[in-house]
């Protein structure tokens, strides 16, 4: 799986800049962290978002939004957009203020 540069910059627009604000390549696409925690990742057909398991269940009533499974194993805390939903920049934004928010309350990683 490749990343979609186009949905990075999107992603990285989102975002802003900041303090503490990183990226990384990791499982085929391009992570976005914050003091070293998650926020999301995009891919070539979907992005990923770390809403927090206190959020997970309003993010999954959301359209276009699923359950974010890896190697067959259900993330919980993390959501999966589709190329659809991430095409909605309302959507998009809601699930970036939400996820900003949940990883800005985790301690710092070093």
């Amino acid at each position: 799986m490749s990343c979609s540069e186009a949905m990075a910059g999107v992603m990285r627009a989102d975002l802003g800049v900041g303090p503490g604000l990183s990226e990384k390549k990791m499982f085929g696409g391009i992570c976005f962290l914050l003091h070293g925690n998650m926020i999301g990742a995009v891919g070539k057909d979907g992005a990923l978002y770390r809403p927090g398991k206190p959020n997970e269940a309003a993010m999954l009533d959301l359209p276009g939004v699923t359950p974010m499974v890896m190697g067959g194993r259900r993330m919980g805390g993390f959501v999966r957009l589709d190329a659809e939903g991430f095409a909605d920049d309302a959507l998009r934004r809601r699930l970036t203020e939400i996820s900003l928010g949940f990883v800005a309350s985790l301690p710092p990683k070093g």
